[in-house]
């Protein structure tokens, strides 16, 4: 699976040219308010060189973001193995992160929409996880808008998050694929 489209939305391979918008999105401080830190230019350049030669490899991963109607990268959305350890792992995570100016339009659920239909319909994967730390609304929001439910029970301190960090402490959510 190298890309596919929603209604506004295409999701495709990194392209040399996404790489500033995306290093300007981990120096926004209100993208990255739910992360331990903002992203260097270096870190920024590496988490793209990483995500995207996993998603050459596998066919699947985090693809990159772009308006249909204008070619603008806005951010990223798609599938993750987590590398930590934790209760609920292993797992695939739906996760996703968009510019701030791509906000409120509707375009992180859309995307995920699709994501899930890969992941269910494509890979055949049972069940979809995702988590964020319990401050980030808008992220649960969209967990919720594309199905998923949390049990409070399943919530976790983030192992790689320093304790004492404002944002260890997450929310788990799930989805299974419907089998009816």
């Amino acid at each position: 699976m190298t890309e596919f489209c929603t209604a506004r939305l295409l999701l495709r391979h990194w392209r040399e040219e996404d790489r500033e918008p995306f290093a300007e999105m981990g120096a926004d401080a209100e993208v990255m308010e739910h992360f331990p830190a903002g992203l260097s230019r270096a870190e920024s350049d590496a988490f793209v060189d990483g995500i995207g030669a996993l998603l050459e490899r596998r066919g699947w991963g985090l693809w990159a973001v772009e308006e249909l109607a204008t070619g603008r990268f806005i951010g990223f959305t798609g599938l993750n193995e987590p590398g930590f350890e934790a209760p609920f792992l292993p797992a695939t995570e739906i996760g996703w992160r968009l510019r701030r100016d791509a906000w409120g339009h509707g375009y992180a659920s859309e995307a995920a929409r699709g994501v899930l239909a890969v992941a269910f319909e494509d890979l055949g994967l049972e069940e979809l996880v995702s988590f964020t730390a319990v401050s980030n609304a808008r992220s649960q929001a969209v967990m919720r808008r594309i199905g998923m439910t949390a049990d409070p029970a399943e919530d976790f301190d983030h192992p790689a998050i320093a304790e004492g960090s404002p944002v260890r402490s997450h929310v788990l959510y799930r989805l299974r694929r419907c089998t009816g």
